[in-house]
């Protein structure tokens, strides 16, 4: 199984990754946007929702052309990256601020994330990646490599769902940010949205793996692999 060594573009693909990953968590939050849609009406939803699901673009391309083991390091190094950048934002934003220094509470709009918040997107991230990769890579042996749309839609459908069930409630559940009644609605809505995206970007997708199995020499799967997220050794 590769660990990376060997081939050209693996590591760019982790970079990819784990950049989109965390941009999308630190900047995307602090913004709420609402556009009007021809058909559909007003729109409301988190500016973080445009950018976040294509961190599971890259995770389907991951596994589809290096397996579950190769996305498994990359998700725990997007792990360690996002806990990194939340533990950062919090010591910046709790260091006192100079007395001529007046953009404090901006700052703290922006970066200042709640523990819970940062917890629950830690936990939800963790949890929603496995989940895609898992089944992205079972899908694979069960469609013996064909329909790859299939298995980039099926394994977002479940890693997304499991994101947002988890992270909505843990993060806003008796917060008083968002009425408990609405988690349910806020949940589907984002959900509709990552997926979506997801769907828009297949075309690229394929072009991608494409490239990528060609290049590479390598279409993995994972017959024989150790599906468990906690191990350390590359198979």
């Amino acid at each position: 199984m590769t660990n990376g060594k060997g081939y050209k573009y693996y590591d760019l693909v982790m970079a990819a990754f784990v950049t989109v990953l965390i941009t999308a968590n630190i900047i995307g939050p602090a913004k709420i946007s609402q556009i009007d849609l021809p058909l559909i009406g007003t729109l409301t939803f988190g500016a973080g929702v445009l950018f976040f699901p294509i961190s599971y673009i890259f995770g389907d391309i991951l596994t589809e052309v290096y397996g579950y083991a190769a996305s498994r390091r990359v998700i725990w190094a997007g792990f360690a990256g996002l806990a990194f950048a939340s533990f950062m934002a919090w010591v910046i934003v709790t260091l006192p601020p100079a007395p001529f220094w007046q953009n404090q509470e901006v700052y703290e709009i922006a970066f200042g994330s709640a523990w819970r918040v940062a917890l629950a997107g830690l936990i939800a991230f963790w949890a929603g990646e496995f989940t895609n990769s898992f089944i992205m890579s079972k899908m694979k042996i069960w469609t013996q490599g064909r329909f790859l749309w299939t298995r980039t839609m099926g394994s977002t459908i479940a890693g997304e769902g499991v994101d947002s069930l988890l992270f909505y409630p843990l993060a806003f559940y008796n917060s008083g940010i968002i009425p408990n009644e609405k988690l349910p609605l806020v949940i589907l809505a984002q959900f509709i949205a990552k997926t979506s995206i997801e769907f828009i970007f297949t075309p690229i997708t394929y072009k991608v793996v494409k490239f990528l199995k060609a290049k590479e020499n390598i279409d993995h799967y994972d017959y024989q692999t150790n599906f468990n997220p906690f191990r350390i050794r590359q198979d």
